[in-house]
């Protein structure tokens, strides 16, 4: 283990060196996104970026299912360095990576089984339902290889080899980049193009992930032989990998939700909504990336029982993501119309876009701390403090405020919706914070969960 980094280094030098990593992928990987929507945009078919809109979920289920693996099995894992376990470490990275392959392949089956329903449930019609589908399929199709990309994404960073992850990451986004015109605009393929482009970058991305796993790493495994996983273990990680899923399984949710509640004022708003969501994207991606950067170390302090740096960590961590989360949003903010007008020069749609995308932004600043109190829940195994927050934002919480908001406000209390959501959320998370860790990480006494 690289000890020095995880017990010694200065906590602002060690985050960073975690974290920054991370951030630069999804820096690229916002670029990525910002380019996708920018070409499927650039084909001036309002209802072919809303059906690509409405398969959001779909991609976003996805990666909550690989989450399961990643962040439950990276949790347990770190936790087992810590306490100086690193062969049950490396077993049980096993399991994380081929068990998100097979469930990879179960899930596809039932996706393109269900096409038709699952189509209509996301809110396809007459007029989009031709490119959701042709979107759809290939995303479906490419479900193993979409899941089993977050495992190493995430394992990788246990062992401090977060630039590894994110060469990867930037081989799977600069890929899709490339392909998305060639597949949407030189083969006229349009949505289902774009689907294609999305998961041949994602193999490359894998290759490149096996190599170095193969290669490089020293307590990772990928060999199946004499592998064993106990219930307790199973559960341990399920425990935390669940939970974990949930905050994207409730994403899908949402934008299913905001979709449907947005449907009866016209398929512009959905499409204007689609593009604002990438907008979004900067900053919750870079507050995910600064947030989650520090997971490694949460763990393993955890797991080592070094409660002094596990709270210098804390608030370092506590400070950095949630400036971010104010700094980004103003400047986004002011920069609204601007940014929408990047990926669609229609006047309607940037009348439209604007005022959803102020609204949402204004609820940032707290994201930000329920996610970084998530990311601690996850990491130091408080598997239902984890559930309740992962769940309640863009879940329960949005549920209810969009319901209540859309009756009270009609479509300013739908665009509404998120930023309120946020805000309660942030006060739960505060609460469960104090209620889960608040008192343990004051007290004298070890800290009480090793992995076993």
């Amino acid at each position: 283990m690289q000890n020095e980094l995880f017990d010694k280094m200065p906590v602002p030098k060690a985050y960073m060196k975690l974290a920054i990593p991370v951030m630069l992928s999804s820096v690229l990987m916002l670029v990525y996104n910002m380019v996708d929507m920018y070409f499927i945009a650039g084909t001036g078919n309002t209802n072919l970026v809303a059906g690509v809109a409405l398969c959001a979920p779909v991609f976003t289920f996805l990666i909550a299912v690989g989450d399961i693996f990643g962040l439950g099995g990276s949790s347990v894992i770190s936790r087992l360095f810590g306490g100086g376990k690193a062969d049950d470490g490396r077993r049980l990275s096993v399991f994380s990576f081929i068990g998100s392959a097979l469930t990879g392949v179960l899930i596809a089956v039932l996706l393109l089984a269900g096409t038709n329903p699952i189509l209509k449930i996301l809110g396809a019609n007459a007029e989009t339902m031709e490119f959701a589908r042709s979107y759809y399929f290939w995303i479906a199709l490419g479900a193993p290889i979409i899941i089993f990309s977050l495992v190493p994404t995430n394992l990788l960073r246990t062992e401090g080899l977060a630039t590894g992850a994110m060469i990867g990451s930037f081989i799977g986004s600069i890929v899709n980049m490339v392909l998305d015109p060639v597949f949407i605009f030189g083969l006229k393929m349009g949505a289902g193009g774009a689907a294609i482009a999305t998961v041949i970058g994602n193999i490359c991305a894998d290759l490149f992930y096996i190599w170095l796993v193969l290669n490089k790493s020293k307590l990772l495994s990928l060999d199946p032989r004499g592998f064993h996983i106990s219930l307790r273990e199973l559960k341990q990680i399920l425990g935390i990998g669940i939970p974990s899923s949930i905050t994207n399984i409730m994403s899908s949710i949402a934008v299913m939700l905001l979709n449907r509640f947005l449907l009866p004022y016209g398929n512009d708003k959905i499409a204007a909504m689609g593009i604002v969501s990438k907008i979004v994207m900067i900053v919750i991606m870079i507050m995910v990336a600064f947030s989650f950067g520090g997971q490694p170390l949460y763990g393993y302090l955890y797991g080592s029982g070094n409660k002094k740096r596990m709270n210098e960590v804390i608030r370092f961590a506590y400070t950095l993501v949630c400036g971010l989360g104010l700094a980004l949003s103003a400047v986004l903010f002011a920069a609204a119309p601007l940014m929408i007008s990047i990926f669609m020069k229609d006047a309607g749609v940037i009348a439209t876009g604007t005022p959803m995308l102020r609204a949402i932004l204004a609820g940032m600043p707290f994201i930000g701390y329920t996610m970084v109190t998530t990311c601690i829940f996850q990491s130091t195994g408080k598997a239902a403090g984890a559930l309740l927050l992962s769940a309640g934002r863009q879940g329960y919480i949005y549920a209810v405020v969009i319901f209540l908001a859309s009756l009270i406000a009609g479509y300013n209390g739908v665009i509404c919706a998120q930023a309120v959501s946020d805000i309660l959320a942030a006060l739960l998370a505060f609460i469960l914070f104090r209620k889960f860790l608040g008192r343990s990480l004051k007290e004298d006494e070890p800290l009480p969960y090793i992995p076993r």
